[in-house]
């Protein structure tokens, strides 16, 4: 471990040791440390010291227990920032040291260099200003901090980047330490489990304070980067090369799949909160670029357009322009910015008389001020604090982020069978449908006020023929008496299952055939958008299957779109955890079939992610570029090249996988029993009574079948029992039965998909711990199941391994490796006491609602569950 993140992490632990003490004594610091050495010498291979320790966890009075366990997540929220700070102060390090010119790996300018290489510098710089990414936030239940917990690490992350600006010796240090004790004993006495499930509008003000916090200086920070890097010398003083290319897309407040608690009401609710964030920004920006825009009117004269401006913003309210122009003195340029900053306050308050109509119109007004200080040669002006407003209003427009609408293809054609039995205007018609309904007016409002960018896109989960996008279609009219109300819309089919997969194409080409669709690719300019969900594919055949079924079915995508002359958008509906497509987008993108990419790349954002990737200004914009480069990279005829090649010359080991893999999932999945045998071994239950999310975790009162299940506690459920099964089963007989390692090895070297395939089995491998799993297992009453389990487990590391050449699973990443190592032992404290608590509740005694187990309520082994559900999340990071 690199010796400051070393020092930070004894520093931070220590302070929390000095306040455990404090509030507990020393007898609980003591209980920590002896849960924690005995953990650790297990996790060097002392067999004795795990079943010591599980005694150890196991004689703790519950109060105690509880004690233990929130210190652990305390560490594991102390160490995590520290990674986090550590991540930040190489960074800048790495930028600081670079030499003039030279670009950092996996950035923009890289890419770029390489592309223009291959294609040309004129040609690299149209593909440049064409990219596209788009995250998209959802709030899928992974995150399982609360947002007081997420306030008080960001605190103490700031008291520790200060230290790196402090004397050694001096009061300011011994103050320092003095405000990391204080927020370290909040944290501490910070209740880590939320009272109640938080509400779909809570999970919405979660997101728009990412982008408060870091996404709306972020984005043109990263664009003023790329423009710096461009043109050199000559960057702010000559028109941007760079061009916006992130458009923030969000879920929260839209997907109602399966989440009843998404209403019409709720998605208005969310646009309008949005819009209230981004245009506070907006003005608050412009006010404080035009009080910095002092430039005398003798020196820098007004053009004529912004005269014009000037007496257009004078007839719009006198009392503003008369305050403007006494705060502004002889300065036309700050006059008329101030202006503008009092109509974007009118656009947020809905005042019409002063509001703007439309972010374009807002966008117009900048740039006649922006042409009136080039025309007066003030040009660093014009490409400065004002270029970066102009990029945020393109960016961010008055909506923020394009909310989706997702919702299940069964739902619509229940729907619209209802409405021919009975009539769109029968007072009979169900809650469902007339919600339905209601989706498509609360669209067409946000429509009327932000424009067609604010909601257009309309997903259809479970689309399993051309007739479900038809439907979405179909409802929007009828949900309107006029053809001229009825919303712009773009249904967009979400493909799944393995058999839905497999047969994407022909879906897509009946799709083409519906009149609604061909009307919107004469608008849009024949451009088409497919989701492609890895969650459910992967609890359908297992994870080594589905991916390379999602590979499979993007080359046949993409080689349609080629064929019908269509501007395709794949997008992706990865998952945090490697079972539901987690893992490096950057690294990811440059393994995916030509043309699947052509500079475009949409993605979901969910859960612990989004403020992992996006909580820190510098990692974020850090994300940014990777994702963006390895976006533009994809493309480069070397790279299309080495990825049909390698698909081509490793067909048979992608076809021996395939098969190999899914028959070994689907003889664990689909035993007798196994749904109800999960939910024995796994935390599955309680997962579901974990207030993380608005969204109920299954789809029925218990789990009788797998199709109850949402992946996403399927994949959190596992992690949980440290057996990240959803990451990896199937994939060691996969490797064993083709047999021929020496091909299995030249595949890792020169396959780019096998190789990110693999390498994400090797970290969620690491993260396992086969001593722990077995005291789960143990939990159930079926050993053959619990021995496939072990089985595959050990299978899959031996095998995995002798392909990769390494030791140890992520030997050949020796800063992530050693850090998921120094971690475990840690980890295995929690698990020990969410074992115990687990097997408390599966006596026989849990099952009588809220009564005793072992003369304890339920509730209370229940909370202490949670609380190791909390920590062990906290521990392991990607878990969900």
């Amino acid at each position: 471990m690199p010796d400051p993140l070393r020092d930070d992490i004894r520093l931070l632990g220590g302070l929390l040791g000095t306040i455990l003490q404090e509030t507990g004594g020393k007898s609980l610091l003591d209980d920590v440390e002896r849960l924690r050495e005995l953990t650790i010498r297990a996790y060097g291979g002392d067999a004795a010291a795990l079943d010591e320790a599980y005694e150890l966890a196991c004689s703790f009075p519950l109060d105690r227990a509880e004690e233990v366990a929130r210190a652990f997540t305390c560490y594991f929220h102390l160490a995590n920032l520290a990674e986090e700070y550590h991540r930040v102060r190489v960074l800048r390090e790495r930028e600081q040291g670079a030499s003039a010119g030279a670009a950092m790996d996996d950035s923009i300018p890289q890419a770029f260099t390489q592309l223009a290489e291959e294609v040309g510098r004129e040609e690299a710089l149209r593909r440049l200003q064409e990219i596209e990414f788009r995250p998209v936030l959802t709030a899928h239940p992974t995150e399982a901090r609360r947002r007081a917990v997420s306030r008080a690490v960001r605190r103490i992350s700031t008291l520790l980047a200060e230290r790196d600006t402090l004397h050694p010796g001096g009061t300011s240090r011994a103050e320092n330490e003095r405000r990391l004790l204080a927020e370290i004993d909040v944290l501490w006495r910070t209740s880590p489990i939320r009272a109640a499930k938080p509400t779909v509008i809570d999970e919405v003000k979660t997101a728009v304070g990412v982008f408060d916090s870091t996404l709306f200086q972020t984005f043109p920070e990263v664009y003023r980067r790329l423009d710096d890097w461009l043109l050199g010398d000559d960057a702010g003083r000559t028109t941007p090369l760079a061009r916006p290319f992130v458009r923030l897309g969000t879920w929260i407040g839209g997907d109602r799949d399966g989440n009843p608690n998404v209403t019409a009401e709720i998605t208005r609710q969310a646009v309008a909160l949005a819009s209230e964030h981004v245009l506070t920004a907006l003005e608050d920006q412009t006010r404080a670029v035009g009080r910095r825009l002092t430039l005398a009117q003798t020196g820098t004269p007004a053009s004529s357009g912004l005269q014009a401006l000037w007496n257009k913003q004078r007839q719009l309210s006198d009392v503003v322009t008369a305050a403007a122009a006494a705060e502004s003195p002889d300065e036309p340029h700050r006059a008329v910015l101030l202006v503008v900053a009092d109509r974007i306050g009118a656009t947020r308050r809905r005042d019409a008389d002063l509001a703007y109509g439309t972010p374009e119109q807002l966008e117009a007004d900048l740039q006649v001020v922006q042409d009136s200080l080039l025309e007066a040669g003030a040009t660093r002006a014009a490409y400065g604090d004002l270029q970066r407003l102009i990029w945020q209003v393109q960016t961010f427009g008055f909506h923020l982020a394009e909310i989706e609408v997702r919702q299940h293809s069964q739902v619509h054609a229940a729907a619209l069978a209802e409405i021919e039995e009975k009539g769109v205007h029968s007072p009979d018609l169900s809650d469902r449908t007339r919600e339905v309904l209601d989706t498509y007016r609360a669209l067409g409002a946000v429509q009327r006020r932000f424009g067609v960018r604010a909601a257009r896109r309309y997903i259809v989960s479970f689309t399993q023929q051309a007739e479900h996008l038809a439907a979405v279609y179909r409802l929007a009219e009828l949900a309107f008496d006029g053809a001229d109300e009825v919303p712009v819309i773009d249904a967009i089919p979400l493909f799944e299952t393995f058999d839905d997969l497999q047969r994407s194409v022909d879906m897509l080409e009946a799709m083409l055939e519906l009149p609604q669709v061909q009307r919107r690719l004469a608008e849009n300019g024949r451009r088409v958008e497919v989701m492609l969900g890895y969650s459910d594919s992967s609890k359908d055949v297992g994870p080594v299957a589905a991916t390379l079924a999602l590979h499979s079915a993007q080359a046949r995508i993409a080689e349609w779109a080629q064929r019908h002359d269509i501007t395709l958008t794949l997008f992706h509906g990865r998952g945090g955890s490697l079972g539901r497509g987690g893992g490096p987008a950057n690294r990811a993108l440059l393994a995916q079939p030509p043309h699947s990419v052509d500079g475009r790349f949409k993605l979901t954002e969910q859960g612990e992610v989004i403020l992992a990737r996006y909580g820190d200004p510098t990692i974020a914009a850090r994300h940014i570029e990777q994702v963006a480069a390895a976006t533009l990279l994809a493309s480069a005829p070397s790279v299309e090249q080495r990825n049909v090649e390698a698909t081509e010359r490793f067909a048979d080991v992608a076809e021996a996988l395939d098969a190999s893999s899914r028959t070994r999932f689907h003889e664990l999945v689909r035993s007798e029993g196994f749904p109800q045998w999960f939910a024995q071994v796994t935390p599955l239950e309680e997962v579901g009574l974990l207030p993380i999310g608005s969204r109920p975790a299954k789809r029925g009162l218990s789990v009788n079948s797998l199709d109850d299940l949402r992946a996403i506690p399927w994949v959190f459920s596992w992690s949980q029992a440290r057996i990240n099964l959803a990451g990896w089963y199937g994939l060691g007989t996969a490797l064993r039965e083709f047999g021929d390692v020496e091909r299995l090895r030249a595949a890792y070297r020169e396959w780019p998909l096998f190789t990110t395939l693999l390498d994400n089995v090797e970290m969620s491998i690491a993260k396992t711990d086969e001593r722990i799993a077995e005291k789960y297992l143990e939990l159930g009453d079926r050993d053959d199941l619990a021995r496939l389990v072990l089985d595959e487990l050990r299978l899959t590391r031996e095998q995995v391994l002798a392909v990769t050449g390494n030791p140890w699973p992520l030997a050949n990443r020796r800063v992530l490796g050693r850090a998921v190592q120094l971690r475990s032992p840690y980890v295995d404290a929690l698990s020990l006491l969410q074992v115990r608590a687990l097997r408390a509740l599966r006596t026989d005694g849990a099952s009588e609602g809220a009564g005793k187990v072992d003369g304890t309520s339920k509730d209370r082994w229940q909370h202490l569950l949670l609380l190791t559900v909390n920590g062990v999340s906290a521990g392991l990071q990607n878990t969900g």
